[in-house]
């Protein structure tokens, strides 16, 4: 199971031995408390908080909890200002499928009642209630939907229509603000469209599962063993069979790419990427939240010509 499932428990450990604290410093901003009358959103990561910000404009207060390259949402430890935070939202984003399980934590612990938005189920690739919650962790399921362009166009729209549910005069601004942002994830699409037409079929070796739904929309193959990118998500040593298999595969001249989590790392992503550099294989890296000053966007434009510069290496 992934890394927060494995923190849930401590999580809502924590919170509840953190709520006598106070001056505690703030992970986003102060947007949800700040009483300015309009819709305070509260998204686990900076990447759905930006994408709240285009729905919802000048009529919502944004806060992102995790807010910066430094925190990873897999570990993340809330505060009880986070709590505070999250008890005066009226609505909440999360990416559900185990990835920020301190989100559930905090709107346990805070008693919201506020609708809450989970990313994944808004992914094709989404199992159904069959499956569990949307919060849960589910087996074989790659819950980084936020880099599934589609995934996203679906969110976005799904943003509107719940702000439109909670404040109807602005809907008509909420529908035009997702069409114009569904239209821009179009232009990424078109994008990804481009390398498939140039490199469909071409190997690529990821560290971390994380970006494995833009190297699909890009019409590329995922070679990576499993066993190799869920060890290190998980945070465990990779099997050594795995690693050699990993090596021979780079070995072995099919790889276009090698692709890695910028924000984390270990041993023997260090022996995948100096073996992939040893061999002239490209090597590029991709984050899990959105860098400083980025939208996501300009995000994803720049992970998608970064890509494309790789491949054609």
């Amino acid at each position: 199971m992934p890394r927060g499932k494995h923190a849930l428990q401590l999580i809502a450990l924590t919170l509840g031995g953190v709520l006598a604290l106070t001056g505690c410093a703030s992970t986003g901003t102060d947007a949800a408390s700040s009483g300015d009358g309009r819709l305070q959103v509260v998204a686990s990561t900076n990447v759905y908080g930006q994408i709240a910000e285009e729905i919802g404009g000048d009529l919502v207060d944004v806060t992102s909890i995790v807010a910066s390259a430094a925190q990873d949402p897999h570990s993340f430890e809330a505060t009880a200002k986070d709590q505070l935070t999250v008890s005066n939202a009226d609505l909440i984003i999360e990416n559900g499928g185990g990835y920020d399980a301190f989100i559930e934590a905090l709107v346990d612990s805070s008693g919201s009642e506020a609708p809450v938005i989970t990313a994944v189920e808004f992914s094709a690739a989404w199992p159904g209630v069959d499956a569990g919650s949307g919060t849960d962790y589910v087996e074989g399921f790659n819950e980084h939907v936020w880099y599934d362009p589609t995934a996203v166009a679906a969110l976005a729209q799904g943003i509107a229509d719940e702000l439109a549910a909670l404040q109807p005069d602005d809907a008509e601004t909420f529908e035009a603000n997702a069409a114009a942002y569904v239209a821009q994830i179009a232009g990424l699409e078109s994008a990804l469209a481009e390398i498939d037409a140039s490199h469909a079929g071409q190997k690529v070796f990821v560290t971390e599962p994380v970006p494995v739904y833009l190297v699909i929309a890009a019409g590329l193959e995922n070679a990576t063993p499993a066993a190799f990118s869920q060890a290190v998500e998980e945070g465990q040593d990779v099997p050594p069979a795995t690693l050699l298999e990993s090596l021979t595969l780079l070995r072995d001249g099919g790889i276009g790419v090698v692709i890695t989590n910028a924000q984390t790392g270990g041993a023997e992503t260090t022996q995948i990427v100096d073996e992939a550099q040893g061999l002239g294989i490209p090597v590029i890296a991709f984050s899990e939240t959105l860098p400083e000053g980025q939208t996501y966007i300009s995000w994803m434009q720049a992970n998608i010509e970064a890509l494309a510069a790789a491949l054609a290496e």
